[in-house]
């Protein structure tokens, strides 16, 4: 990179920190006490949103299909009304102070749910002192809830471990690091991929697709990081689900979009044979109403490394962007703006 990017959060330093995020957080879930009995609850539900709930969407698709419970995410006020003693309700919030998931728990603490708060404090962190419910603190170095996806994540499947409900958690979490250490050495080299698909994308409109749940998970993940970090506007969905619509709507205007748009695929190894083959059909419909079709394939031992391996690309991808725009990736006023226009 040819100057030094603005970056007043030091998001590039925590980008590149991922790895160990999720080791420290391992360490201090494993500290926590007064968690309920594992025997004792037949469901799970997660609250949070944005850069909190991200981690809930991570946590049912990697470790949902192996848990003999399941595993519900909810992005917002109302939680559902099974909710009782047998629920663990995980309530997630970086600052401890989001709106929704304030009411989303209170909720469902009442309806008896069995609260397990992973937050830095805030009004989250009262009420749960106050409910008696165990709470895990976010290391203080992380600058922003994007930032802090291992730190919210990891918590969660050592609990579920703990509790007999997600077994091999840890090991999991250990995979993810030695590939995001491996990865993040190859992402901080001048000249790396992330820097390179960054100035490719420059002036384009993202669009990312993945396939099936650990692409849906990593292709929003993409698109919120563009959002944040860079300012842009950018796209995502999920195959098979677009075969069956947002395909149709490449129809026509293939002279405008061609000027607009880049496609982002998103691969990994866990993809059904019949999505990889999806992939393979609809590139060259593709590749005639967008610039430029670009892909990005993830590496790593496990789902779950996989699906953080692509997580970790868009992410340095999207502070590059921001960068190579001049933009500062750490403040987002807008968001503070409309949290404060809430408020009042």
């Amino acid at each position: 990179m040819s100057a030094e990017p603005v970056d007043s959060l030091g998001m590039f330093a925590a980008a590149a920190a991922f790895p160990e995020q999720i080791e420290e957080a391992v360490a201090t879930a494993h500290q926590v006490e007064g968690l309920p009995e594992g025997t004792q609850i037949d469901s799970v539900l997660v609250l949070g949103m944005g850069g909190s709930g991200v981690s809930g969407d991570l946590l049912a698709t990697v470790a949902g299909p192996f848990m003999p419970v399941p595993v519900v995410v909810v992005k917002g006020y109302e939680p559902p009304s099974y909710v009782n003693d047998h629920t663990l309700v995980f309530a997630m919030s970086f600052s401890g102070n989001t709106e929704e998931t304030l009411d989303a728990v209170t909720t469902a603490a009442n309806a008896g749910g069995r609260v397990v708060a992973v937050t830095r404090g805030g009004a989250l962190a009262e009420r749960c002192r106050s409910w008696g419910a165990p709470i895990i603190g976010i290391a203080d170095d992380i600058p922003q809830p994007r930032a802090g996806l291992g730190a919210l994540a990891a918590p969660m499947m050592i609990v579920l471990e703990r509790l007999g409900l997600y077994h091999g958690a840890e090991g999991w979490l250990r995979f993810a690091v030695d590939q995001l250490k491996a990865r993040r050495d190859k992402l901080v080299l001048d000249g790396n991929p992330a820097e390179r698909l960054a100035d490719d994308l420059a002036r384009r409109v993202p669009i990312i697709y993945g396939g099936g749940g650990l692409g849906a998970v990593a292709a929003m993940r993409w698109k919120t990081e563009f959002n944040e970090n860079s300012r842009s506007p950018a796209f995502a969905n999920t195959i098979p689900e677009l075969c069956h619509n947002e395909i149709a709507g490449w129809g026509q205007n293939g002279d405008l979009t061609r000027q607009v748009f880049a496609l982002i695929n998103l691969r990994h190894d866990f993809e059904h044979p019949q999505v990889m083959r999806r992939f393979e059909v609809m590139d060259p419909w593709l590749d005639e109403v967008v610039g430029e079709i670009f892909e990005v394939r993830a590496e790593g031992e496990g789902s779950l490394a996989q699906v953080l391996d692509l997580c970790m690309m868009g992410t340095f991808t999207s502070l590059h962007l921001a960068a190579r725009e001049g933009i500062d990736p750490g403040p987002v006023p807008v968001l503070d703006q409309l949290k404060a226009a809430l408020a009042d």
